[in-house]
């Protein structure tokens, strides 16, 4: 099979590596990553500028754009053909509950599933890449019984994957989850830069708020690895009649 790889954190990080690597055992891999780092991007498509695009080597592409970007370009006249899966990551970081409004990395697995392809995306639950051989290792597991499993016809699925930074071994096992909720972010940080200017950081995320059984916060607090079957339909289904009242 052709699997297409993409991240967020950029072409040369550890992650993507790690998962292309491990992905090469199911077939051809073609890399499509962006020049820099994109966390935080969401679904951004760059729509103000040409893109360009270095062919850094015969399966890797490096585009000076989003992770959306990439995913976009590559299906639709970068790549001569149409891969089976999208997989994006390995992500620094977790990508739960609220945070997944916010990835690049859960975004460019979006934008396989928006062309009708199964695609799913996988982070660390901790930043510093620590234990990556093991998450690679997982991704590969997944993956495997993803493609055993899943039957001929069925509509492209979107998967969010979050692994905890563990040795193999010690991970207990795959859960099927559903998304946390995260309190709201903390305040900005003000600075003032060298020339006197008032600049501002975004404060961090808020703490899970909502991190019961059944929850990504839940699973890979208690060492199991989350997988979240995710869909882009935001509209809230329960409230179009009453809305249909207010507008009237």
């Amino acid at each position: 099979m052709h699997i297409l790889v993409s991240n967020d954190d950029g072409y040369s990080a550890p992650g993507l590596n790690a998962l292309a690597r491990e992905m090469r055992r199911f077939g051809k891999v073609t890399v499509v990553a962006p020049e820099h780092n994109h966390s935080g991007s969401s679904n951004s498509l760059t729509l103000n500028r040409p893109l360009t695009v270095t062919h850094a080597s015969e399966d890797v592409y490096v585009v000076s754009g989003t992770p959306s970007d990439c995913v976009h370009m590559a299906l639709t006249g970068l790549l001569g053909e149409r891969p089976d899966l999208v997989v994006s990551g390995i992500n620094c970081g977790a990508n739960m509950g609220d945070d997944t409004m916010y990835s690049g990395t859960v975004a460019a697995a979006i934008e396989g599933y928006i062309f009708g392809i199964d695609s799913i995306a996988f982070s660390q639950t901790d930043r510093g890449w620590g234990e990556l051989d093991s998450a690679a290792r997982m991704a590969g597991v997944i993956v495997e019984r993803f493609l055993a499993r899943k039957e001929h016809g069925e509509p492209a699925v979107l998967l969010n994957v979050n692994i905890p930074n563990m040795p193999f071994e010690a991970l207990q096992g795959i859960e099927a989850t559903r998304l946390g909720r995260r309190h709201q972010a903390e305040n900005v940080i003000n600075e003032v830069n060298p020339r006197g200017m008032p600049i501002y950081w975004l404060g961090a995320a808020g703490k899970p708020r909502d991190a019961s059984p059944g929850t990504d916060f839940y699973a890979t607090q208690h060492g199991c690895v989350s997988v979240t079957p995710l869909q882009i339909d935001l509209t809230d289904h329960a409230l179009v009649h009453k809305t249909a009242q207010w507008v009237k």
